[in-house]
């Protein structure tokens, strides 16, 4: 029952992370690019601020009961006197995961940053070449989570 636990928080977060990426790239930024410069940025700032909270949950819950449930299988193979050998799928999702999350990281403590203060100093062109950078940022890391979602269920 507690793997099943540790299981279902590791899957909730990776749906709360590319699930939010999905909707950010694909409904909201097309839907706001009507509006002028300083409602645009300042909007997408807004969310970006609440999303970007929501996967650094995210990240440290996914990072956390993943590690867990990679030590707990190698664990119970050592004390059945196996060897443990980690699977392909999960040594790529496990490498492809930190990945994302370094990227995150980046765009979290470094472009959101000037798009902060673009937004204070009313520099609009300087807050959407941060936001042309999040969103390339955003691109990378939604096609490694669905890669990461197809070699998981695909090599199993």
């Amino acid at each position: 029952m507690f793997y099943a636990s540790l299981k279902l928080i590791h899957l909730l977060s990776i749906v709360v992370w590319i699930g939010g990426m999905v909707f950010a790239h694909f409904f909201l930024r097309p839907a706001v690019q009507t509006l002028e410069p300083p409602v645009r940025l300042a909007l997408m700032c807004n969310v970006l601020q609440r999303f970007f909270t929501a996967v650094q949950v995210a990240v440290v819950l996914t990072l956390v009961t993943g590690l867990w449930m990679i030590g707990r299988v190698a664990r119970e193979a050592v004390q059945l006197g196996g060897p443990f050998s980690m699977p392909l799928s999960w040594t790529v999702m496990a490498t492809l995961g930190l990945a994302m999350m370094a990227i995150f990281g980046h765009l979290r403590f470094a472009p959101f940053k000037r798009l902060q203060r673009a937004i204070a100093a009313k520099n609009w062109a300087a807050g959407a070449q941060a936001l042309a950078v999040i969103r390339t940022g955003v691109t990378v890391n939604l096609v490694l989570g669905v890669a990461i979602i197809a070699i998981t269920v695909l090599l199993v």
